[in-house]
């Protein structure tokens, strides 16, 4: 995986597949950054499934970010994401779901979900930012807070060029929402 290019704020990060020996930054990371955190164990037994990939960002050799995602058939799911309290703000958050969001395609994933908790304002604005929306609420989703979540999701949209010629669909509406903002 190679080094992204990023506007002259962004920390530069690689971003490569999570490997053993990075589990004891990961497990840093991800106490520092949740009330309620995953184990070393269910890290592992997550990974060690087919479709779940582990990725993480590291600058100057040290880990500062990590994901967990599933593929499946038509979307991307992800479980686990948090960067370094230390180096938020700095586009490592950013650059990480920017390379999911490039593995989506027209033939195959056209989405990416989540759950967010209610409480995790700074999550929930900063996948707004990434142009993820909510979609729906799972009432008392976490149990350990009888906490609601909320579902985001980022849609790859379709481009009209990915259409037969003559067969794109047409906004019927906003022709006339056109036509009356004209008068």
């Amino acid at each position: 995986m190679s080094l992204n290019h990023h506007s002259n704020q962004d920390t530069m990060v690689q971003i490569r597949w999570l490997i053993r020996r990075d589990m004891p930054e990961v497990l840093r990371i991800e106490e520092e950054s949740f009330e309620y955190t995953w184990t070393e164990e269910y890290f592992l037994s997550c990974l060690r499934q087919r479709n779940c990939i582990g990725m993480v960002a590291e600058h100057n050799h040290q880990i500062v970010g990590f994901m967990i995602y599933e593929l499946h058939k038509s979307m991307i799911q992800v479980l686990n994401f948090a960067v370094a309290p230390e180096f938020r703000q700095q586009g490592i958050g950013r650059q990480m779901v920017q390379r999911v969001i490039d593995k989506l395609s027209q033939q195959r994933r056209r989405e990416i979900v989540l759950e967010v908790r209610e409480t995790n304002l700074s999550a929930q604005l900063f996948f707004r930012k990434m142009d993820f929306r909510a979609v729906s609420v799972l009432r008392n989703y976490f149990e350990d807070a009888e906490e609601d979540a909320y579902v985001l999701q980022y849609r790859m949209e379709r481009a009209e060029q990915d259409f037969a010629p003559g067969l794109a669909p047409k906004n019927r509406i906003s022709k006339y929402s056109d036509a009356s903002d004209a008068a």
